[in-house]
């Protein structure tokens, strides 16, 4: 699964660069993501959901309010 670069995701969020890069350093320490050239691979999702729950939990029940045609796909 392919994610947009650091710099868009820090965007998004509104937050710098640097802090998704660190980030984006420590799940690809840990086998989690790929992390090159700016891009962002997700290896292990079920991991990352894990690292992240507080955060997933919370931007997935937010998605899925805002978006219920595609939650029900994704089911």
């Amino acid at each position: 699964m392919f994610f947009p670069s650091a710099e868009l995701i820090a965007n998004m969020l509104g937050v710098r660069r640097e802090g998704v890069t660190e980030a984006a350093g420590k799940l690809q320490h840990l086998g989690i993501i790929e992390y090159r050239r700016g891009h962002i691979t997700v290896l292990d999702r079920t991991q990352l959901e894990r690292q992240a729950w507080e955060c997933y939990r919370v931007v997935k029940a937010e998605t899925d309010r805002l978006l219920p045609t595609v939650a029900a796909l994704s089911h």
